[in-house]
Parts: C-alpha cells; sequence; structure tokens
C-alpha cells in the first residue's frame, strides 16, 4: 500500500478553493492515488522529477496529463481539477519550506504537478 501525498492542510486549504464537497475530496485524492501509485517507474522513466522524499516522489507532466487520468478514472471535470488544485498546492507547500518556491512556480507556468505517494517500508 502506497502512502498518502497529500497532507491535511493542503486538503483543507484546496477543498475551500474547490467545487467538489470538503468531504469527498480526500476521497477523490485516495482514488488518484491508488492509480499512480503502481505506475511510479513508469513516471520515473518519462517524467522529470521536481521532488523525491520517502514519502512522495512530486513530478512535472506536460498539460493535459491530468485529462488523461481524469479519463482513466471517469473523473467529473470539476473532481479532476480539484486533485490537480491539490497536487499543485502540495508542490508550492514543499517548495516554501525547501526554498524552492519561485522555481516550482516558475515550473507550473509550462507544466502540471503530479505527486505520489510511496511506501516507506518499500
Amino acid at each position: 500500500m502506497t502512502g498518502d501525498p497529500i497532507e491535511g492542510q493542503v486538503l483543507l486549504l484546496t477543498a475551500a478553493k474547490a467545487s467538489v464537497p470538503p468531504s469527498r475530496l480526500p476521497t477523490l485524492v485516495d482514488r488518484v492515488q491508488a492509480d499512480l501509485g503502481p505506475r511510479l517507474e513508469e513516471y520515473r522513466r518519462q517524467y522529470e522529477c521536481a521532488y523525491e522524499s520517502d514519502d512522495l516522489v512530486a513530478f512535472f507532466v506536460e498539460w493535459g496529463h491530468w485529462d488523461d487520468v481524469g479519463d482513466r478514472l471517469d473523473l467529473e471535470e470539476r473532481e479532476q481539477a480539484a486533485v490537480r488544485r491539490a497536487h499543485e498546492e502540495q508542490l508550492l507547500r514543499i517548495g516554501r519550506r525547501d526554498d524552492r518556491e519561485e522555481e516550482f512556480e516558475t515550473a507550473l507556468e509550462i507544466r502540471d504537478p503530479l505527486i505520489v505517494g510511496v511506501d516507506p517500508a518499500a
């Protein structure tokens, strides 16, 4: 089982801005994580790693990649947008913590963020 890559405070912040009920966002994030987790090695081969820790790996993916994820999981447009926003907010939070916020913001002008939780025991 892979870990949840999005912190609780990030979910709260995102839910306040999202057009999905706050109680629904954690379930959506978990559903996306269940899809992304098994694809981690594929992401490592195909995309630039923006950040990696024991708990998660953040990638920069091309615009439109979230459409593919949403299609695979049959997410409504607003659900997909909310999960994508949660991934972006998480990456920016990491950037603030590691003094890389400006670098991440610049990268996000041309690419999307995608964060995959990893099992620390693996």
